[in-house]
């Protein structure tokens, strides 16, 4: 909690970058029987789904959302991390090294069944590795799903910071990648098919990162990289909440056949895109 409220504090307080004000942290137990902060009320809501944004927003609305959750992102990448007090937030460099020793450790430790794909997925994504260009704050989890949007279809404020470190900025691009959908378009993973993009009236993934680099001044490469890395690393986490769920610590209300079946969509995913990159480590 302390590490989130202190993210979203600094945040808040030293960048355009639109979040929940932080009000204060609490770290005396006695209170709520653990550490807590509060946040300021922010008015919008929180699209998941086509269903959703259809209901809430016109097409042309949905363009301006596209566009401002773009350039929230692009603002959040180009923060430089020791100006606003985050630079002590973690380690700047070798970020893609420490994800897949991490993670990879997190499979081995939690996973129900064997997988092949995950182990030809980690092995490609180590080999094609790609130079890390474009060090900063990375938010972990960046999609329309995380964030506020306002009436005024504008990005009001970015939630759920707690997967946030330093690190290289494309990785988010690839995340949110793996979220945006064109209409029509069934992903392997079931994310991008459910995406609230898929309504139609936002930008095309091409339109995304075109926006995107005009707005960082970044060339972007290496896209579907990050794609597979982040359809292999969220195969990982959510293998660990489904092992998790077996051992009853979470509950016993779970579709674990839906787990197994988003798991192996995941890997699924992760497995195409690393089979066409071919040789394009740069």
């Amino acid at each position: 909690m302390g590490r989130e409220h202190k993210i979203i504090a600094a945040i808040g307080a030293r960048t355009d970058v639109p979040v929940a004000p932080a009000l204060g942290l609490c770290t005396d137990v006695a209170v709520n029987d653990a550490p807590f902060y509060v946040m300021k009320f922010v008015a919008g809501h929180v699209i998941t789904d086509a269903t959703t944004v259809s209901k809430l927003f016109t097409p042309a609305q949905r363009h301006e959302i596209g566009e401002s959750l773009v350039g929230v992102l692009a603002r959040l990448h180009l923060v430089d991390p020791d100006s606003i007090g985050l630079g002590d937030l973690g380690r700047k460099e070798a970020y893609l090294p420490r994800q897949l020793n991490r993670w990879r450790t997190q499979w081995e430790k939690s996973k129900t069944r064997e997988l092949p794909a995950m182990d030809e997925v980690h092995e490609a994504l180590v080999a094609l590795m790609p130079e890390q260009k474009y060090t900063g704050i990375v938010h972990g989890d960046y999609r329309l799903g995380n964030c506020i949007t306002g009436a005024n279809a504008r990005i009001a404020a970015v939630l759920d910071w707690e997967l946030c470190t330093l690190g290289d900025a494309l990785a988010d691009l690839g995340y949110l990648m793996n979220n945006w959908a064109e209409p029509g378009e069934a992903g392997g993973s079931a994310a991008a098919a459910a995406s609230p993009s898929a309504a139609g009236g936002f930008q095309t993934r091409a339109e995304v990162l075109a926006l995107y680099s005009s707005l960082t001044g970044r060339p972007i490469t290496n896209v579907d990289y990050y794609r597979a890395f982040q359809y292999w690393r969220l195969a990982a986490i959510v293998e660990g909440v489904m092992a998790r769920y077996l051992k009853g610590v979470m509950g016993a209300n779970a579709d674990t056949n839906a787990f197994r079946a988003q798991i192996d969509g995941l890997a699924s995913s992760a497995l195409s895109l690393v089979r066409t990159l071919g040789g394009i480590r740069e």
